[in-house]
């Protein structure tokens, strides 16, 4: 069987990337389709991978400014020339969903999430954009057209897989396909628990508005408690000009810094309706409780008064009020990691090897898009 995998694009080393990264394990031999590819990134670099980019990845400003050619995407996508494949994996929260297979491949689809900027987040998508008001004006008309392309596409695979039950329920909403939940990969290993932690909370990751980091610097301003934010995005400006000294930003760190930032903290703060939430499972990891709002992944990642505790209103008094009450002495470090077992890398490989097995059997039988009543 010649397997090939596609994902969206290589411009950040996320969570998105990490599962890739493991596909490619799972798949050695296999090539990596993407739109464009930024090996500038040392994490992007694959050497040893093989990397197929498409016309995209050679047109001027694609570097910095990729969304200049969304219009483009979806056309650049279907031009993937995969016509030699037995088995397609598309790895997305975008467009790789979109590739055209023949009639004989099988093409599985790993769901991170329905495109975010055309689904769940379209308002603050286009806030965010640093483009002139005459382009903004523009593009509800053209990320109209890309959602009619989306919903087509996502017809074309032949099985889903969801990274969690937040997302299987908007494959079903937004796609009305059915799909298989393999939660994402974390390497447990890589995560040490601290006998004690330090004097300081943490929160971070892409600073960008919908993961409303706003809140915790707003309650952090009131309860004057040391916080750390770590990660960059188009928010960074806003939150700094906001945050008084007690709020430390550290910016991008490496992997070795964050590891240690995890283990450190007294609890990691969740503000955000994500669609897994893997910083805040590298926190449970790392032996650190979660504070987290009470939607999305963090309902199947965080276990109330084990590893973690709740706040139910996405507004910062009800995180504020969520710190005053939070304990750490409450949470065992052992017991903590020990919630989040079920996350490991090796479990992943297992269910996805076991699924694409499975899957293959019965489409050599004729099965095609299975609807699974799970």
């Amino acid at each position: 069987m010649k397997v090939a995998l596609v994902h969206d694009y290589l411009t950040q080393d996320g969570g998105a990337e990490r599962v890739l990264r493991v596909l490619q394990e799972l798949f050695p031999d296999a090539p990596t389709f993407v739109l464009f590819h930024h090996p500038s990134i040392p994490t992007l670099l694959m050497p040893e991978k093989d990397i197929r980019t498409t016309f995209l990845h050679y047109l001027p400003f694609i570097k910095h400014h990729y969304q200049w050619y969304l219009p483009l995407m979806p056309f650049a996508t279907e031009r993937h020339d995969i016509q030699d494949f037995d088995v397609v994996i598309s790895s997305t929260s975008a467009f790789a969903k979109g590739i055209i297979t023949p009639p004989t491949t099988l093409h599985i689809s790993y769901c991170h999430t329905p495109t975010r900027y055309l689904w769940t987040d379209t308002h603050n998508y286009i806030k965010e954009l640093n483009y002139p008001w005459i382009v903004k004006m523009a593009l509800p008309s053209i990320i109209s057209r890309l959602r009619l392309w989306d919903q087509m596409s996502a017809q074309r695979v032949d099985h889903f897989i969801a990274n969690s039950d937040t997302v299987k329920e908007r494959i079903q909403k937004f796609y009305r396909r059915d799909a298989r939940v393999i939660y994402p990969p974390i390497a447990l290993n890589a995560y040490a628990p601290a006998p004690q932690p330090e004097d300081y909370f943490l929160t971070g990751g892409r600073l960008v508005s919908y993961k409303r980091f706003d809140l915790v610097v707003q309650a952090f301003n009131r309860l004057g408690l040391p916080l750390k934010i770590f990660g960059a995005g188009p928010e960074e400006t806003t939150l700094r000009a906001h945050a008084l000294p007690n709020i430390e930003f550290v910016g991008r760190v490496d992997d070795e810094t964050l590891k240690n930032l995890y283990r450190g903290a007294l609890a990691f703060i969740n503000p955000q309706v994500e669609d897994f939430g893997l910083t805040a499972v590298e926190s449970m990891a790392s032996g650190r409780p979660v504070i987290a709002y009470a939607e999305g992944g963090a309902l199947e990642t965080v276990k109330d008064t084990v590893s973690g505790v709740f706040f139910h209103e996405q507004s910062w008094e009800s995180l504020l009020d969520a710190v005053l009450d939070f304990d750490h002495t409450r949470f065992t470090p052992e017991e903590v990691r020990a919630s989040v077992e079920k996350f490991d890398v090796s479990q992943f490989k297992k269910q996805l090897q076991n699924t694409v097995t499975s899957l293959i059997e019965d489409y050599k039988k004729g099965v095609r898009q299975t609807h699974f009543n799970i």
